[in-house]
C-alpha cells in the first residue's frame, strides 16, 4: 500500500475521465482507485470530493461565475476540475481548512503542468475563502431550485409537474450524499447474520434492511470488490429497489423464468438465489460483452441456472413460455441518479422516445408468459410517462393479463397509484428511485 499517493490527485483523475471521456462516475473512479494503492483515507478523500464535484456541478459554476472574470467555457478544462475542486472544499468540506484547499489546488496545478492557470486559480479560491458561498438567487424559484440542488431545470419542471412542489423538493434534497452500499445475501453460500460477522470482524459498518429478509446496507467499505467475501460470491451489489423486484416476481424452486433486459445480472442472480438454485432462468442482452458479465456473476454466486442469449428484446422469440417474466427496461435513469450524479447533467433530447421503445420491449416480453404466469415491469427512473403511463396502456391493450397487487411489508408509498403499480422514493424508503408494476395472464 502506497501512503504517498494523494486523495485529490485521484479525484482529479476519476474526474478528468468523465469529464473528458464521458466514462459512468462508478466505473472511471472503481478504476482509478484499483489502479492506485493509496491508503483507505485517501481513498475516502478522493470519493468525498470526486462525488462532490459531480453533485453540486451547477451550483459551483454558478460560483465561478460570482468569482472570476473569465467565463468558464473559456477556462481550461483540466484547470476547470481543479478549480471545482477546490471550491467544493472550502464550501462543503468543514474538516479541510480553506488554506489547505487553496494550496493542494495550487499545487494540483503546478503538477499537471498548468503553471499559467495556477495564479488564476489561487486568486479565485482565495476570493471565495474570504467571501463564502454567495447569495442565491431567489426571486426565480426554477433558477433558486437549480443552483440550490445542483438540478437541471428540465429535471425539476418534470417532477414538480408530476410529483407536486413537496415531493419534489424533499427528492432534491435527498440526491446529495453518498448513499449506503446495499448488498444481497448468497443464501446458497452463507446466511446474513454470519456474513454480517464476516465484514464487521474487518472494521466495515454492516446492518440488516428493515425492508427485506437477506439485503444488507454496508458502508466504510472501502473497495468491495478487494474483499475475500465479495471474490468469494457470498454477496452481490444490487440496491433493494432491484430486490425489491425480485420480490414482486416471486420467482419459486423450479419455475422457468425470463430475464429479457438482464445485464449486468443482479437480479437473475437474486431470483437464482430465491429458487435454490432450481428451475432456469434465461437472462438476456442486447450486447454480447454485457453477457459475459451476467456468467462471471452467475460463476462467482456458484449458479448454475442461467443461462445467457443474445437477444433484442424489442422483437425476440424466446421459444417458450415462463411462469415468471421480468421486464427491467432501458429507462433514462433518473432513480439512480445519487448513485450516479452525472446523470442530472446528461441531454434530455429524446426523452419523449424512450416510453414506445420500453412498451414495445413489455409487449414483446407479455407474449412469453404461460397462463397464470406473471410479468413484471420496472425501471430506475422517475418518470411518469415511462412508468405508470406504459403500464396503465399495456393493461388497455392486453385484455389478456390483469393487474397483479403489489403487497410489500414495511414499504411507504410516497403517492397515490393503482394497486399493481408501485413508485419507490429515496426519501421515503433509503431506495434508488424505482418503478415495480405487476400484471398476470388469465
Amino acid at each position: 500500500m502506497d501512503n504517498n499517493i494523494n486523495g485529490r490527485t485521484l479525484a482529479f483523475n476519476a474526474l478528468l475521465r468523465v469529464f473528458e471521456d464521458e466514462a459512468y462516475s462508478n466505473i472511471a473512479f472503481d478504476t482509478i482507485i484499483s489502479r492506485s494503492e493509496a491508503n483507505p483515507r485517501e481513498v475516502g478523500l478522493a470519493a468525498a470530493i470526486f462525488y462532490g464535484v459531480l453533485e453540486r456541478k451547477l451550483t459551483l459554476d454558478y460560483v465561478i461565475s460570482k468569482f472570476s472574470k473569465t467565463p468558464i467555457k473559456k477556462i481550461e478544462p483540466k484547470a476547470l476540475i481543479i478549480l471545482y475542486m477546490g471550491i467544493y472544499q472550502i464550501i462543503y468540506m468543514d474538516r479541510i481548512p480553506d488554506s489547505a484547499a487553496v494550496n493542494e489546488s495550487v499545487k494540483l496545478c503546478k503538477k499537471q503542468k498548468l503553471f499559467s492557470a495556477s495564479g488564476f486559480i489561487n486568486g479565485v479560491l482565495r476570493s471565495i475563502s474570504r467571501s463564502g458561498m454567495p447569495e442565491l438567487p431567489s426571486k426565480n424559484k426554477a433558477q433558486y431550485l437549480s443552483i440550490k440542488y445542483s438540478f437541471p431545470k428540465e429535471i425539476i419542471a418534470l417532477w414538480q409537474k408530476s410529483y407536486g412542489e413537496e415531493i419534489t423538493e424533499k427528492l432534491l434534497e435527498s440526491q446529495s450524499g453518498r448513499p449506503p452500499l446495499c448488498a444481497r445475501v448468497n443464501t446458497l453460500k452463507t446466511n446474513t447474520d454470519e456474513l454480517i460477522k464476516l465484514l464487521t470482524d474487518k472494521g466495515i459498518s454492516v446492518e440488516k434492511s428493515k425492508l427485506l429478509e437477506n439485503a444488507i446496507l454496508i458502508e466504510n467499505s472501502g473497495s468491495l470488490t478487494r474483499l475475500a467475501e465479495f471474490k468469494k460470491g457470498l454477496f452481490h451489489i444490487e440496491d433493494i429497489s432491484s430486490q425489491l423486484c425480485c420480490e414482486v416476481l416471486a420467482p419459486k424452486k423450479g419455475d422457468r423464468v425470463l430475464d429479457v433486459c438482464a445485464a449486468p445480472g443482479g437480479k437473475s442472480v437474486t431470483m437464482a438465489e430465491m429458487m435454490q438454485n432450481d428451475g432456469m432462468i434465461l437472462a438476456c442482452d442486447l450486447y454480447p460483452q454485457r453477457l459475459k458479465l451476467i456468467e462471471e456473476n452467475a460463476k462467482k454466486a456458484s449458479i448454475n441456472i442461467i443461462r445467457t442469449k443474445l437477444a433484442d428484446a424489442q422483437n425476440q422469440d424466446y421459444g417458450q413460455k415462463f411462469q415468471r417474466v421480468l421486464c427491467d427496461v432501458p429507462c433514462s435513469g433518473f432513480g439512480i441518479i445519487r448513485r450516479k450524479p452525472e446523470l442530472r447533467y446528461k441531454s434530455v433530447t429524446g426523452l419523449d422516445t424512450l416510453p414506445d421503445l420500453q412498451y414495445l420491449i413489455l409487449c414483446n416480453a407479455a407474449r412469453f408468459v404461460a397462463d397464470g404466469g406473471t410479468l413484471v415491469y420496472s425501471t430506475c427512473t422517475l418518470n411518469p410517462n415511462e412508468n405508470g403511463k406504459n403500464a396503465e396502456r399495456f393493461l388497455k391493450e392486453h385484455n389478456d393479463f390483469k393487474p397483479y397487487d403489489i403487497k410489500l411489508d414495511n414499504i411507504i408509498r410516497g403517492i397515490d397509484e393503482p394497486d399493481n403499480q408501485l413508485t419507490l422514493f429515496p426519501h421515503t424508503n433509503g431506495t434508488d428511485g424505482f418503478f415495480i408494476s405487476a400484471f398476470v395472464r388469465k
